[in-house]
């Protein structure tokens, strides 16, 4: 028995075969597409790095061929004409000129000696009724030196009863000028105790003999002197 084949058949069998070919044809144009536009882009992006480069060397040009400002023209330096004294005249060279000679000197000659001048000495006056602290020959009371003069005190002072009755003891300080003449003046309780002891100390004190006054460059002036006074009961 023989087999027909159907028309049908045939066809399916070619529509696979059409359909690769066809998708194959289809890849070929959008890889070529795809190429085309690719190069295209490249040459865009070279094109424009160009004209970046071309304008940066343009912009660099221009700033080097900027006009550099002109300097400014130095002003005219003023000139100062100085005189000179007479002393100090340019002297032509022409001209001749005195010349100084050093002329050496005997050693051995003796020379005159230098003048002397005496200043005169001025005397320093002291005023009359000035008070010295301190004196080049110090005042003397009448008994010679201090310890006999406050032996003495003490044998011609008296207590004060008011004193004794009340235990009142203490050192009483006098402060006094020695006159001139030698005799006591100015007295002041320097420090003070009692009234009863500072008033027989001051009594005391008047009683003594003349001293020996104070002398400054060999005369007799007035000084100050300070006097302890101790009262104590024993």
């Amino acid at each position: 028995m023989e087999i027909k084949k159907s028309p049908q058949a045939d066809l399916r069998r070619t529509i696979p075969l059409s359909l690769a070919i066809g998708f194959v044809l289809a890849l070929g144009i959008l890889y070529t597409a795809l190429e085309w536009t690719s190069t295209k882009d490249d040459s865009a992006d070279e094109t424009t790095a160009l004209n970046i480069a071309d304008m940066e060397d343009a912009l660099i040009i221009n700033e080097q061929q900027e006009e550099q400002p002109e300097p400014e023209p130095e002003a005219p330096q003023e000139v100062v004409e100085v005189a000179l004294p007479e002393e100090f005249k340019v002297v032509d060279d022409n001209k001749e000129v005195a010349k100084i000679s050093i002329v050496s000197v005997d050693q051995d000659r003796e020379l005159p000696p230098p003048p002397v001048i005496v200043q005169p000495v001025q005397t320093v006056e002291e005023p009359e009724d000035q008070i010295f602290e301190i004196v080049e020959n110090p005042a003397v009371p009448p008994m010679g030196d201090i310890p006999s003069m406050l032996k003495w005190i003490a044998n011609h002072i008296e207590y004060p009863q008011s004193a004794l009755d009340n235990n009142i003891q203490g050192k009483v300080v006098l402060r006094f000028v020695v006159e001139k003449d030698g005799s006591i003046g100015d007295v002041i309780v320097a420090r003070k105790v009692d009234p009863a002891l500072d008033k027989e100390a001051i009594r005391v004190l008047k009683s003594m003999p003349k001293w020996t006054p104070g002398k400054q460059r060999g005369k007799p002036v007035r000084s100050y002197f300070t006097l302890p006074i101790a009262f104590t009961i024993g």
